[in-house]
């Protein structure tokens, strides 16, 4: 009887410690356990890359890039003219890398870079591209507090919250956190390029509804993570419009940051026409060409350049170019945006408009 209450006794004890070995290793190995007990607020658990808990401060995820986000000042004779933030995402033995966007120093013939300690660093551009709307600076790296890691806007889905580190209206608001979804993801935003007053650019961008404001651009787009997976870089702005904003994927970035920073120009195909949009009816009249009215969409061939891909084609003057490998034209935005899918040497299908009758002709690029 004895040896009975023993065994029970051993059996309680037993059932006790297995339970509790259990539930410790269900704390610490599990993050949504962690999550439910309070032990953790600050673990994302994904499945299948769908993220399926968030946590609900970002706090720790702002701290893991603040020191790497920087303020962009551009002066042009001692004079600062443009403002813009930027972030720190690469050092070696001497330098500090920084990325922002082409236009937040565009025009300036001194930079300055702000630290988050108020440290003030002057900057070298390294390269960059109007078209691209990147830069890269490079600094002493005594100055670099941080780093950020960068990660995939590939794997994010619409509605994944996402934050933004930067400095609306310049240098009084500098270290500014905004955050919310992602609203959108490959929008083609038409642009202009060199303060022109026509589009002349289009981009392939992510829409977010975090605010945006004149300073932030350059700034880094993070997932929850606190990884970089966009630049922002505009902000449609409109009476009617509210919590749009754009931002570069991070991969289409990256994919140019050696060429820019070993100083490279960026080469564009050349396709060898001067064109204007169906739209322009003054340089249409100049060049005494005239569309058909029910032709809405299209680029218009104004003249060829000798020597080119253009004119060792089927094109000629009054052309409409409408498509370009089956891809849409729009105007010549969309015309340079398909274009510059492709690199000297490739060779591009063209549909055009001869009258109103359609024609094909291939075209092999040049640089």
């Amino acid at each position: 009887m004895q040896k009975n209450n023993y065994k029970d006794i051993f059996l309680i004890v037993s059932s006790f410690l297995i339970g509790g070995i259990v539930m410790l290793a269900l704390i610490i190995f599990t993050p949504l356990v962690r999550e439910i007990m309070k032990t953790n607020s600050d673990v994302v658990i994904t499945k299948g890359g769908t993220k399926v808990f968030e946590k609900t401060s970002l706090a720790t995820s702002v701290n893991k890039a603040y020191d790497a986000v920087v303020v962009i000042q551009g002066y042009m004779n001692e004079t600062q003219d443009t403002t813009g933030t930027g972030f720190v995402y690469k050092v070696d033995n001497n330098y500090g890398y920084i990325l922002t966007n082409e236009h937040v120093i565009s025009g300036s013939n001194k930079i300055k870079v702000i630290m988050t300690t108020d440290e003030e660093a002057d900057a070298e551009v390294l390269g960059k591209d109007e078209y691209l709307d990147l830069s890269i600076l490079r600094i002493d790296r005594s100055f670099v507090k941080q780093i950020v890691e960068i990660g995939k806007s590939e794997e994010m889905n619409l509605g994944d919250v996402i934050f933004t580190i930067g400095s609306p209206l310049g240098y009084d608001y500098r270290g500014s956190v905004t955050s919310g979804v992602l609203s959108g993801k490959d929008r083609l935003v038409s642009i202009s390029v060199n303060n022109s007053n026509r589009n002349d650019w289009v981009m392939r961008v992510l829409q977010i509804d975090a605010s945006i404001n004149p300073g932030n651009s350059g700034g880094p787009l993070l997932n929850v993570n606190g990884e970089v997976i966009g630049i922002c870089s505009m902000k449609l702005v409109d009476d009617d419009i509210e919590g749009m904003g754009f931002a570069i994927p991070i991969e289409y970035a990256m994919s140019h940051v050696k060429s820019l920073e070993n100083g490279e120009k960026i080469k564009w195909p050349v396709l060898g026409i001067e064109m204007t949009n169906l739209t322009d009816s003054r340089n249409l009249e100049k060049n005494d060409i005239k569309i058909p009215s029910n032709i809405k969409e299209g680029v218009v061939v104004i003249n060829i350049k000798e020597g080119t891909a253009a004119a060792k084609s089927e094109l000629k003057k009054g052309d409409i170019i409408t498509k370009i490998n089956g891809h849409k034209v729009k105007d010549s935005a969309y015309l340079r945006y398909e274009l510059y899918q492709h690199q000297s040497g490739d060779t591009i299908e063209l549909t055009y408009l001869r009258g109103e009758k359609e024609k094909v002709t291939k075209v092999v690029l040049s640089g």
